[in-house]
């Protein structure tokens, strides 16, 4: 099986390749994403593996379907840029739903630490023998109240952390996991009460700017908002009317709702023409990361893993328990 391989970066190379013999499938590595107009790089391969950056929209899809593409590989657990009708009935899509949800938690609990007691500042000044501390005050998290909205597998691991912090915690999930010995509520009421408020929640129709104007204004004045799942959970506009507000006293983002064209690559000899990150790396109380919250030796191992055993799924013909459907 003969596989292109777009937005190649140098960390994917390590376990891909490592496994290809394995499974006998040859990688053909493509630094460009996969789009309407690169799709056509696909031809003479039989499976395609994308990441969460490429586009493939209803045009991109029918090139794929007319060069005989038997698989679209997702190395990623979302799938929001990929059309789904349009692969329907025609080529299956599947996902690495699940490769590391320790490690996304362990990161954003590293954000709002950092966050909080603005460490990424004290290794700023100390780098220049600055050894201040004025300015770098935080809050002690015992005691205080951290709401988890999504309490999937991140969620859950989420939630243990915070406990080991000795916060109160509130949840809130349209589908409550009943076994967890946690408070869930309604989103409202975990708004007003948290102090801090960490996202871990899929993209969907129901969660999209599920941080908005609305639910920000509800909120306690000075809360800490984490995101490291979809760029697309928070209104961008409205968080930054809530920052120039002086609502939070920190926010964390491992993405960003316009990330596409910045993240995974480096743009610092580049004018930067997005005009709210701009903005919102401005303000000293933002951090704000490039979407690396999976990003650990056991999660590159797992997603090439799962996304060469997906495929020999489908070449073998058996059930596709990651197929991505409606």
């Amino acid at each position: 099986m003969k596989i292109a391989f777009f937005d190649t970066k140098d960390y994917d190379r390590i376990w891909f390749e490592k496994l290809a013999p394995e499974y006998g499938y040859e990688f053909v590595f493509y630094d460009t994403r996969c789009t309407e107009d690169t799709a056509i790089l696909a031809s003479g391969c039989d499976a395609v593996c994308v990441f969460v950056n490429c586009v493939l929209n209803k045009k991109a899809i029918d090139k794929l379907y007319e060069l005989g593409i038997k698989a679209i590989l997702l190395r990623c657990a979302g799938y929001d840029n990929v059309d789904l009708d349009a692969c329907k009935g025609r080529i299956p899509v599947l996902r690495v739903p699940s490769y590391s949800p320790t490690a996304v938690a362990e990161y954003a609990a590293a954000l709002f630490l950092t966050l909080n007691r603005k460490i990424h500042k004290a290794y700023t000044r100390t780098r220049e023998f600055n050894f201040k501390i004025s300015g770098l005050m935080g809050v002690t998290l015992r005691g205080k109240t951290a709401g988890v909205i999504g309490t999937g597998k991140i969620g859950k691991i989420m939630i243990e952390i915070l406990k080991g912090f000795g916060m109160n915690i509130l949840a809130y999930d349209l589908f409550p996991d009943t076994s967890l010995d946690v408070e869930y509520t309604t989103i409202d009421d975990l708004l007003k009460r948290s102090d801090v408020i960490t996202l871990h929640c899929p993209l969907t129709d129901d969660s999209k700017y599920i941080i908005n104007k609305n639910s920000i204004s509800k909120m306690k004045d000075g809360v800490i908002l984490v995101n490291t799942s979809r760029g697309a959970l928070v209104d961008t506009a409205a968080l930054i009317d809530g920052l120039r507000a002086n609502k939070f006293r920190g926010v964390a983002l491992d993405v960003y709702e316009e990330e596409d064209e910045y993240f995974f690559e480096d743009r610092s000899g580049e004018i930067i023409n997005d005009d709210e990150l701009i903005k919102l790396m401005s303000f000293p109380n933002v951090l704000i990361t490039s979407h690396q919250a999976f990003f650990t030796e056991e999660s590159l191992e797992a997603i090439a893993t799962v996304t060469c055993e997906n495929l020999k799924c489908v070449i073998e013909d058996r059930e596709l328990e990651n197929e991505v459907t409606r």
